[in-house]
């Protein structure tokens, strides 16, 4: 298995792509920690985990809060005495307006988490890998970091923001044997689509189908991505299989976007 006995931290495991991830992760091998605000959500996944015969530790985590964070590292180190793959998972969808009516609270909120988070957890976890010379760090960005969403600034500038921490972090890992890397998914079958897609026919009146049919035919593919293609690019890249590859913006967009 691609994971035999990895430790693999997952943030905003709890549900849709994250919660994929995680079961994707599992059945590779990883024994699972699993971290997000949600216990129930997790101890859902952890169920799952554990009755096909994983292993999954919960841990209730803000990824904006720096003392949660600290606590979900050495959680992590007291139980399992390393960290192998971190999945910067968690993140929320920011206000849908145009940027001069978004209020600047939900502005920091958005880079609270989808950044911030981000930081936070490479920060706590690095040390160990570090110690170790050995580690992959895997990124959960979005399209909408690299071409607009309509009235979506917060979470737009927040998923470009994670390009540049991924190149740079690459680099200053490198010679501690560890890797950084980015995945872009597409538009992602789920709620959080759904929501968006709703927001947008409301804004444009338009039936939420014509939306979704648009963004369907604009991808080669001719169709939405799923949250299992995004976890098998994601156990690829937390695998010995991607050995050579770091600092790398990987997407799993139907051909959306191809650069």
């Amino acid at each position: 298995m691609k994971l035999d006995e990895k430790v693999v931290v997952v943030t905003g495991a709890g549900r849709g792509v994250g919660r994929e991830i995680a079961l994707t992760c599992a059945r590779e091998g990883g024994n699972m920690v699993l971290a997000a605000r949600s216990v129930d959500a997790l101890e859902d996944v952890a169920g799952t985990i554990e009755a096909a015969g994983g292993q999954a530790q919960v841990v209730e985590t803000d990824v904006s809060d720096p003392d949660a964070v600290t606590s979900l590292a050495s959680r992590v180190l007291s139980q399992w005495g390393r960290i192998d793959v971190l999945v910067n998972n968690s993140g929320i969808g920011g206000p849908s307006a145009p940027l001069w009516e978004v209020q600047l609270g939900d502005w920091e909120e958005t880079f609270a988490v989808n950044v911030t988070g981000v930081y936070l957890c490479c920060q706590a976890m690095l040390p160990s890998m570090i110690e170790r010379r050995s580690g992959s760090i895997i990124n959960i960005g979005s399209i909408t970091g690299k071409r607009p969403l309509l009235n979506r600034t917060a979470y737009a500038a927040s998923k470009a923001a994670l390009i540049g921490l991924t190149r740079t972090l690459a680099v200053e890992t490198g010679p501690h044997q560890i890797r950084v890397n980015l995945i872009s998914p597409g538009f992602v079958e789920g709620e959080r689509i759904e929501w968006v897609f709703e927001q947008q026919a409301a804004q444009q009146n338009r039936p939420v189908g014509d939306v979704r049919a648009d963004s369907e035919n604009m991808t080669p593919l001719k169709r939405l991505v799923t949250a299992a293609d995004v976890a098998q690019t994601v156990a690829f890249l937390a695998s010995d299989e991607s050995a050579g590859i770091t600092g790398a913006d990987v997407n799993v967009t139907g051909g959306l976007v191809m650069y």
